[in-house]
């Protein structure tokens, strides 16, 4: 998620918040990886069910749903609340 997020950053999610479309989420790609990404909209996956188009913020790095497609709903686990370590002064909300 670099530029947004880089890596040793920590992060305060919630479990319980639905996503919205702009969330930088925690969730589970169909190969079982837990990433970080931004739900970009809704979408109906392959079964029919409700899903999220997720993207990296640096589209020339990592997998997303270019790569794996819309993720179903229930692999959503989280929405990132704000970053809040390591470093100073960059304690805010991921945009």
């Amino acid at each position: 998620m670099d530029p947004t997020l880089l890596p040793g950053d920590r992060l305060l999610v919630s479990y319980r918040r639905a996503g919205q479309e702009g969330d930088v989420v925690v969730a589970r790609l169909p190969d079982g990886t837990i990433a970080v990404k931004r739900a970009v909209e809704r979408r109906t996956t392959r079964t029919g069910g409700p899903g999220w188009w997720l993207l990296s913020d640096n589209p020339g790095a990592g997998v997303d749903s270019r790569h794996r497609g819309v993720i179903p709903e229930a692999d959503v686990l989280a929405v990132v609340l704000l970053r809040m370590w390591p470093r100073p002064g960059r304690i805010r909300r991921p945009l």
